[in-house]
């Protein structure tokens, strides 16, 4: 990350998401994040006066065209890879990652085998699980003992000139710590796999940049990153070609994105995308209106981990501070994303983000998909961690808020009560 040049005050940044001008405080953004006014607007506008079917010739359908058109544009350029692949926009990246899984699955022959991470969402996990039922052996790259997402040496324990598929993460959504997952790639591509990156936890605070990290695919879910609920799954022309189209039999094969677009886009959803990329304008200091570019990306994201700084830092420092919470993963790691979960001593998680509720903080708990991650820890799946996560558009007096119920609550003798602290 380098020093933003441009630096909005917290204010500034607040004011443009209507949803936060309210008493609550939404810590829960690992979940879905809140958008821009820009994106509903995109969304009205476009349905109140280009809401046509695509390729129809006619202008405004055109202009319907066009607003797709620039929505892949937009997703190349975040992925940082507009030159060396593709960007598939699609309903989800649990669907999108399953279609890939399914697409591949004809090439895979009994005694592959594929390497999950078991730190990972169970979009990145399941798709690639259930080919066990053709053969292919699956490898679980697990958690190292101190919480980390899993080591580079255990995972060249799993690899072997059999090894087709890396499902890896960028960031686990429970865990919060960064993979480097260029050097993930650079492992498995010494054996000849492709390297499959969800980055859905990744992505609404960090730059990617799939081509300096040699990724072959990666997924991230636009309604994390201050847009509409879809996703967008990148990947290289070669890594493409692999694929087995899933489109109608009369659609070319190479007719990308669109032979991966069941059905088609959401053209509404497009144009809120679209305005995401005013959003990075603004966090980069743009005033102008010209076509957002790869710089303006990187600008606006580094200014976005510039203002998470101090909320990772305090939340990290005040829950350790307080007896009887449990960070899980590890607490102290060189990189890592505002998304933190832990367990209270003698409360269930369940409790505990009761209390925060009741205080007006919305917060969650659970496995968070996390299922087999949890299994591992030895986490109850029905209760699971509580699970704080910030975006930049959060401040620090709203940790603190958090911060003071999680003080009282693991004060309390009884594991029962769930009230606030006023209640």
């Amino acid at each position: 990350m380098s020093t933003p040049s441009f630096a909005p005050s917290c204010g500034e940044v607040r004011a443009r998401f209507p949803a936060l001008s309210g008493e609550w405080a939404l810590l829960e953004n690992a979940g879905g994040s809140q958008v821009p006014a820009g994106v509903s607007d995109a969304i009205r506008e476009y349905m109140r006066t280009t809401y046509v079917q695509l390729g129809a010739g006619y202008e405004i359908s055109r202009r319907a065209d066009a607003v797709v058109a620039a929505a892949h544009d937009l997703a190349n350029l975040v992925m940082g890879g507009a030159d060396t692949g593709v960007a598939i926009i699609g309903p989800s990246s649990s669907q999108l990652v399953a279609m890939l899984a399914q697409g591949l699955a004809p090439r895979f022959e009994p005694g592959d085998n594929i390497v999950i991470a078991e730190a990972g969402h169970e979009a990145n996990m399941g798709p690639w699980a259930r080919l066990a039922k053709q053969g292919v052996e699956i490898r679980w790259w697990p958690p190292t003992a101190d919480g980390g997402t899993g080591s580079l040496e255990a995972l060249d324990g799993l690899l072997d000139e059999r090894t087709r598929v890396v499902a890896a993460v960028h960031v686990s959504n429970l865990l919060g710590e960064v993979v480097d997952v260029a050097e993930v790639a650079r492992h498995a591509h010494a054996v000849g796999a492709r390297v499959v990156v969800d980055g859905v936890a990744y992505a609404p605070h960090r730059a990617i940049d799939v081509a300096a990290w040699g990724i072959d695919w990666y997924v991230f879910s636009t309604y994390k990153v201050y847009g509409p609920h879809m996703a967008v799954l990148w990947g290289t022309h070669d890594a493409i070609a692999e694929v087995e189209r899933p489109s109608h039999f009369f659609v070319p094969d190479d007719d990308i994105p669109y032979a991966f677009e069941l059905g088609g886009v959401s053209h509404e959803g497009c144009a809120a995308w679209n305005a995401v990329g005013d959003h990075l304008r603004f966090l980069a200091g743009r005033t102008d209106s010209s076509p957002v570019d790869r710089e303006t990306v990187v600008a606006g994201f580094d200014t976005m981990a510039a203002l998470e700084a101090p909320l990772v830092a305090r939340l990290l420092t005040g829950l350790s501070e307080i007896p009887g919470v449990t960070l899980v993963g590890a607490a102290e790691v060189a990189a890592r994303v505002p998304t933190v979960s832990f367990t209270v001593c003698g409360h269930t998680s369940e409790a505990v983000a009761a209390a925060a509720h009741a205080e007006r903080i919305a917060i969650r708990h659970g496995h968070m998909y996390a299922h087999r991650l949890c299994t591992r820890l030895g986490l109850p799946i029905d209760d699971g961690v509580v699970r704080v996560s910030a975006v930049h558009y959060n401040t620090v007096a709203e940790i603190d808020r958090l911060l003071e119920v999680v003080t009282q609550i693991a004060s309390e003798p009884s594991p029962h009560r769930s009230r606030g602290l006023h209640a």
